[in-house]
């Protein structure tokens, strides 16, 4: 894997190669038209999505060379069979992965006892006591919980309970009218009575308890709250003390049942969502004992269906890739069984990941980038006429104090306890979820590790932590596909690394709900008042102009709900343009492949967001995720940036043309 360009001086493209971003454009779409076309349109043209595949852009182009490296890590460590460390780990998982006759033989066999034990269940006292086993399982029935830092105090972790225990992507799709949802939520019966059957159940009972599944998830699903509600951090945070859920949960008694997940050292947890509790109580309640263990039992092998034999696998793959995600035929087994090790063990593939393909000084480059983008950032705030001086003094230390983690962690996390063996490969998946879990779990009470790394070096993407004030840029993100660090110029590598990835995390510090945690990882209410009226006025805008999209159908875009991302994408845009007009790049104002510094750089932007989805994708993002699909990560910000206008000439009338009056004047 390559780096990028270094943060200073211009890179020179190799005579023998392409433009990266001269191939890509179609110059018979205008720019002030459809800016994501322009740029892409040949690119599209010659790249259909494999069918394997339900989207396709430079982030599987950037995975597919870091699967031939990896596959090579999996084979040599096969081959090794150590008997102890990391190579024994990835060795034996990758054996058990590959391993298809003793797959196709078990079958089910590896979850058999677990079921035996819910079947077996008496009273509503056991099925909670496996209810919660199932948790440290990595089933999340009833409902969803999980460690983290306290939102009001950085420095402590945290037990949050919220909700979850769906079948389906989310709540909406109990409920949406819109003809893909409905569809989907038309043939989820069949699912659940094909896995039913599968586990041997006959037609007539399995539809019975396929019935069963859909009337207590729906029920979950009528308490659950919307996407766009999950954003605000207050109302999501709830402190109780664990000896008062009893007020929350008559029937439950969670002392008991929280002691089972172990969650120990501490005396009060984080109610996300307290009326989905109550909902959890009421339908533990009441709800037939058989009907509660036919949900548990399927979210058992549903969990686990693609770790098992091929019937399993196929069932599931059509209902959630095919179905829901467009997919039209499944990817190969190793590819499939790559994603669960990176899930499970990608850390330790990491290691061996970034010794022999990330450099201490591609390393230094990016720290210097983050710099370079904080800043600009700096100087941008200072220049606000807007934000009052005791936020902007706050704010403007928040950002100089904000941790940069590039590349891959200064401390790895030790997997020696973990076993792995060349068994059953579900039994290894159940083992790898369990380790997660009691790593996490074994947070409770001590001091928190903010060294700590959420991503592995080779995941393409990366994050800001908000209890943490950190940003977090794995080594992989900063690649090219098929180009050398020394082959791309510095108007592309600000546009791709400086703005859509650097800019548009610490941005990520400073928008709707990352705005709200100050300097030091706390949620509190830090701004000025009259501060915060001014921002919610003009991020509204952005709302707006965003909730006017309409992707695919009749489906819009939620302004609301992809406002943090939105807000990261154009934060990122204008910080990435503040930084890169002090290159010497931009400053000579060379063309490179016809283009200016300034419109490379609006290309090299959006190159990082090259990608085309199934419609079944499309239709499910703006349903269930809070970003907004590639095209309008380039086309929605554009307009609200005046460089855009002046390196492309956009002029009244043109499509990409926003009235000054109707644009987003935050940062």
């Amino acid at each position: 894997m390559a780096a990028l360009a270094s943060c200073s001086g211009t890179a020179q493209q190799d005579n023998k190669k392409e433009d990266v971003l001269a191939a890509h454009t179609d110059t018979t779409v205008s720019p002030r038209d459809d800016f994501f076309a322009y740029a892409h349109g040949t690119w599209i043209k010659n790249n259909p999505i494999p069918a394997d595949e339900v989207t396709y852009g430079i982030g599987e182009l950037v995975e597919k060379e870091l699967r031939e490296k990896l596959l090579a890590i999996n084979n040599d460590a096969v081959k090794k069979a150590a008997k102890s460390g990391n190579e024994q780990l990835i060795g034996d998982f990758w054996y058990s992965a590959m391993d298809t006759v003793n797959i196709e033989q078990q079958g089910i066999a590896p979850l058999r006892p677990i079921l035996e034990a819910i079947a077996g269940i008496k009273t509503r006292e056991d099925l909670l006591a496996q209810s919660m086993l199932l948790h440290t399982r990595g089933v999340g029935v009833f409902f969803s919980g999980h460690v983290a830092q306290d939102a009001k105090n950085s420095d402590a972790q945290a037990y949050y309970m919220e909700q979850g225990g769906l079948g389906l992507p989310n709540r909406d799709y109990y409920f949406n009218t819109n003809p893909r949802a409905a569809k989907i939520l038309a043939q989820y019966p069949s699912y659940l009575k094909q896995m039913f059957g599968l586990m041997g159940s006959d037609p007539a009972t399995a539809e019975k308890k396929a019935a069963n599944v859909l009337r207590i998830e729906t029920e979950l699903a009528k308490a659950s709250r919307k996407l766009e509600d999950l954003r605000d951090p207050y109302r999501n945070y709830n402190k109780y003390a664990i000896k008062d859920l009893k007020k929350l949960t008559p029937g439950i008694d969670w002392p008991v049942y929280l002691q089972k997940l172990g969650v120990q050292h501490v005396d009060s947890v984080i109610v996300g969502q307290p009326e989905f509790y109550k909902a959890v109580d009421k339908i533990v309640a009441t709800t037939d004992m058989e009907a509660l263990k036919d949900y548990m039992s399927f979210h058992l092998v549903n969990e686990y269906a693609n770790y098992l034999s091929k019937p399993f696998v196929d069932a599931n793959f059509d209902f959630y890739k095919k179905l829901i995600r467009g997919a039209q035929e499944q990817q190969a087994r190793p590819k499939r069984a790559l994603e669960t090790e990176q899930t499970l063990i990608g850390e330790v593939l990491g290691q061996l990941f970034v010794k022999e393909y990330f450099s201490e000084k591609a390393k230094a480059r990016y720290e210097q980038i983050v710099e370079n983008v904080r800043n600009a950032y700096k100087a941008r705030m200072e220049k606000l006429d807007w934000m009052s001086p005791d936020t902007k003094q706050r704010a403007i230390h928040k950002l100089m104090v904000m941790t940069k983690k590039v590349g891959y962690p200064d401390k790895w996390k030790d997997f020696s306890s973990l076993k792995i063996d060349r068994g059953p490969y579900a039994a290894n998946v159940m083992r790898g979820a369990e380790w997660w879990y009691n790593y996490s779990m074994n947070k409770l009470g001590k001091p928190v590790d903010r060294t700590e790394w959420d991503m592995t070096p080779q995941t393409y993407n990366a994050y800001y932590n908000p209890s943490n004030n950190e940003i977090v840029l794995p080594a992989a993100m900063m690649t090219v596909p098929g180009y050398k660090d020394e082959e791309l110029d510095d108007a592309l590598v600000y546009g791709y690394m400086a703005a859509s990835t650097v800019g548009h995390e610490i941005t990520h510090g400073f928008d709707d709900e990352g705005r709200q945690f100050d300097e030091k990882g706390n949620l509190s209410a830090w701004w000025v008042p009259t501060d915060t009226t001014e921002f919610n006025k003009r991020a509204n805008v952005l709302v707006q102009q965003f909730n006017k999209m309409v992707p695919i159908d009749t489906i819009h875009i939620n302004g609301r709900a992809t406002l943090g991302e939105n807000l990261a994408d154009l934060g990122g845009i204008l910080i990435g343009l503040d930084a890169f007009k002090q290159t010497e790049a931009y400053k000579k104002g060379e063309k490179i492949a016809g283009y200016t510094p300034m419109q490379r750089y609006f290309l090299g932007y959006a190159l990082g967001w090259q990608l085309v989805m199934r419609p079944e994708v499309l239709a499910n993002q703006l349903l269930t995720d809070v970003h907004s699909p590639a095209k309008y990560r380039v086309n929605g910000p554009f307009p609200n940036v005046p460089e855009f206008y002046e390196a492309f000439n956009i002029q009244p009338g043109d499509k990409m043309y926003l009235a000054d009056s109707l644009r987003v004047h935050l940062w």
